[in-house]
């Protein structure tokens, strides 16, 4: 799973935007510089009101700044989209080279997407137990600290931060008044989260953690002058600020949030999910579509894990399999330290394999790593970061160890492939390379593509061989009928009003998940509605264009070369990629 870490992060709508333009027979020479110039203002924008954003990207232009998130800001951040998407209507596109069509259509697309989703007051809904202020530290994890200057910023941060509190519990007042909430089955998590925050002693709290550690370019009178100010901050302003934070919390909100689950249960909610369906999945899917292919799909492959257990010699069902699978201790490793020695064993042995499937591989390294001990026991088994736009932070494949014993070896693999390589990383380090595309475009996050793309990596696994050992291909297996019965349960909860435990029970049934990760898994999809669609959807189609690509080229076809066209835009929506695949073919048969 990749997870966004800034919000004007691209996840698409359904078709291409062809936008009309009042200005006929334009130069094309000017009317590509007037189309770029449109793109760097933008984004120069984009990155002022979000400084979380421009910090996890490697801008340091704003390290010393949190986004202002008040109700007029916000206002007046939609009424510049739309402004934006007027100015791009005034270009005309039919002088724009293909390429730059494209990049006019997906500009449109994101601008638009952004419009309908403030509509729908989204925005009110500012955290959740994955995340959210309560852990903001973790942006320390992301910024370099090589100067005093780096430190002086994160200290501007801090003291920053009652007002940063002040906004976002003035949103979620306005998300109790307009109904904008999530239920209290999972809001519950979140009071743990603020406790860490609230400590005695400055030097205990996550934001102290840069100040534990300094480069030796910084002089001892200077580390003692930024810790001084440093734990000043924290003890005066950020630890009180946290405490009133807890107290709204816990008093006001938490009592407001509903007992239901499902997005159906908020206002114009119906009509959210449909749009979140098919703005995360890129198709115009309904649905109860996306519901029905979920259904064929855990058939599937109920199948061919029915098969695996046979040739283990399992005599028992596939439930007594499951569980067998869940409680035998030979599964599991008894430490985090094993288990984070597994993940990174894992990885070497895969990184070598790439050169047989990739023409290209990114120059950016990742790095193996724990996911923090704060979020740990609430979030999922793994989470790929991806690195600094200018190289000075490697990718980051996130590893939970949190219960080693309940993390099972045989989805190592697979979880490896999706979150490393070739799935997220190579991915999305590829995209941040593409110079020649616009910026907006190599930080896309279709979720669809990018998730998609993810999946099918765990498919790739059989072809390199790593799927040997049967319970390893168990765990694929494992981890593909889970993406399936994302699609089942996602749209029953939001859309046919499935209680969170018909979820549960549903998952339970036909994975061998443990019950803490099926419970987390549940949790992340009612607080996040229409997300988990775009995994299997994606996967799909970018298998359904290979096995075309194959049928098409037969002894021509080039598994690289299909690669390379799929890799070589960025993140695009999935209707792009059937264009761009389908002219490879006919390009290839002629």
């Amino acid at each position: 799973m990749f997870i966004p870490f800034y919000k004007f992060s691209l996840t698409g709508i359904v078709v291409l935007i062809v936008c009309t333009t009042t200005v006929g027979h334009a130069d094309p020479v000017t009317a590509t510089n007037q189309l770029h110039a449109l793109f760097d203002e933008d984004w120069e924008q984009r990155l002022a009101e979000d400084p979380v954003s421009a910090s996890y990207i490697g801008d340091r232009r704003w390290n010393d700044q949190w986004p202002d998130v008040s109700t007029g800001t916000l206002e007046r951040e939609n009424d510049r989209r739309r402004e934006m998407l007027a100015r791009l209507k005034r270009i005309d596109r039919g002088v724009l080279s293909s390429v730059d069509q494209t990049n006019y259509d997906l500009f449109a697309q994101a601008k638009q997407r952004a419009i309908d989703e403030h509509n729908f007051r989204w925005y009110l809904i500012v955290l959740n137990q994955r995340g959210g202020i309560q852990t903001a530290d973790e942006l320390a994890d992301a910024i370099p600290f090589e100067s005093v200057k780096d430190y002086e910023d994160w200290i501007q941060r801090l003291r920053g931060m009652p007002k940063y509190i002040e906004q976002t519990q003035a949103l979620m007042r306005d998300g109790i008044r307009f109904g904008m909430l999530l239920p209290q089955v999972i809001m519950q998590r979140v009071p743990s989260q603020i406790d860490k925050q609230i400590v005695d002693k400055p030097e205990d709290s996550p934001f102290f953690k840069p100040f534990k550690e300094f480069p030796d370019t910084v002089t001892q009178s200077d580390r003692d002058r930024l810790i001084a100010d440093s734990c000043a901050a924290l003890r005066d302003q950020v630890v009180p600020a946290y405490r009133e934070f807890h107290r709204f919390f816990t008093e006001e909100y938490l009592p407001a949030c509903p007992d239901a689950s499902g997005a159906w249960n908020l206002p114009n909610g119906k009509a959210m999910y449909a749009f979140f369906a098919r703005s995360f999945t890129t198709t115009s899917m309904t649905p109860d579509e996306i519901h029905e292919t979920g259904l064929a799909e855990v058939a599937r492959i109920r199948e061919q894990m029915e098969a695996v257990k046979t040739q283990v010699g399992f005599t028992g069902t596939l439930q007594e399999f499951f569980e067998h699978l869940r409680t035998d201790p030979k599964f599991y490793y008894q430490s985090p330290a094993e288990l984070l020695a597994g993940y990174e064993s894992v990885s070497r042995k895969i990184n070598p394999l790439m050169d047989k499937m990739f023409r290209t591989l990114p120059r950016i390294p990742y790095k193996v790593e724990a996911i923090p001990a704060n979020i740990a026991p609430d979030t999922t088994a793994a989470y790929y970061r991806p690195p600094a736009g200018d190289g000075s932070r490697p990718g980051g494949y996130f590893v939970n160890l949190y219960k080693p014993e309940m993390r099972p070896k045989y989805e190592m693999v697979a979880l490896s492939l999706h979150e490393a390589v070739p799935g997220h990383h190579l991915q999305i380090a590829l995209a941040m390379e593409l110079g020649e595309l616009p910026k907006f475009r190599r930080h896309a996050r279709f979720t669809a593509f990018v998730e998609g793309w993810g999946l099918y990596s765990e498919y790739l696994g059989e072809e390199l061989g790593l799927y040997s050992d049967p319970y390893d291909k168990f765990g694929q297996l494992t981890y593909e009928i889970w993406r399936a019965i994302r699609l089942v349960v996602d749209t029953g909860i939001h859309h046919k009003h499935w209680t969170r435990q018909q979820a549960i029970d549903y998952f339970r049934e036909n994975a061998a998940k443990s019950e803490l990760d099926i419970v987390n898994e549940i949790d992340r999809y009612i607080a996040w509605p229409g997300q988990a669609l775009a995994y299997k959807i994606g996967e799909l189609k970018i298998k359904e264009l290979r096995q075309r690509a194959q049928k098409a080229l037969r002894e021509e076809f080039d598994l690289r070369a299909f690669h390379e066209v799929v890799l070589n835009q960025g993140a695009i929506p999935l209707d792009v990629l059937e264009r761009s695949v389908d002219a490879w073919i006919v390009e290839g048969s002629q």
